[in-house]
């Protein structure tokens, strides 16, 4: 048994080990980032996917996927993130990260880099609120929300491979 639990703790590595994980991250789009391997959802919050387009309220179609992604990677510069596990959503690994103390959730969304996830939790809500009141990075123009435009996606993606196999 004790053989059993260890060899599944080997296999898991650190996303099943308890605790904070900590250290330099690499972000991997506007809500995803990765710290000693181990990928992780900032907790409670939704960004454009990083092929995902948005309009300025000047009509003009700009890329606010990698504006996101950008906008975090630069929050979190060289700095050392420090996460806190959350249950796991959508069979991903997510966490509320902070860098100086500050949740880099919190602040995506503050920025209006993201969408509070209501569903999840209402923590960001305030945020999201202010972040429309302002007509901060997505309030500025139009978009669609995250998870209705990955939806899109995968239905026009799943048509078109039905087609094709007729």
């Amino acid at each position: 048994m004790l053989r059993t639990a260890f060899a599944l703790a080997l296999l898991c590595g650190p996303a099943c080990a308890a605790g904070p994980i900590s250290g330099p991250a690499t972000v991997i789009d506007g809500d995803t980032i990765e710290v000693h391997g181990t990928r992780l959802h900032l907790y409670g919050i939704d960004a454009p996917e990083p092929a995902q387009n948005c309009e300025t309220a000047q009509g003009r179609t700009y890329r606010c996927g990698r504006a996101a992604t950008r906008a975090l990677r630069e929050r979190i510069g060289a700095a050392t993130v420090t996460c806190e596990r959350r249950e796991a959503a959508k069979g991903r690994l997510s966490a509320v990260c902070q860098v100086g103390g500050e949740d880099l959730a919190a602040w995506m969304v503050a920025q209006g880099h993201a969408l509070a996830s209501r569903r999840i939790t209402a923590a960001y809500t305030g945020q999201e609120g202010q972040a429309w009141a302002t007509r901060r990075g997505l309030w500025a123009g139009t978009f669609e929300k995250p998870a209705d435009w990955l939806q899109d996606r995968l239905r026009v993606e799943a048509s078109a491979g039905s087609a094709a196999a007729e």
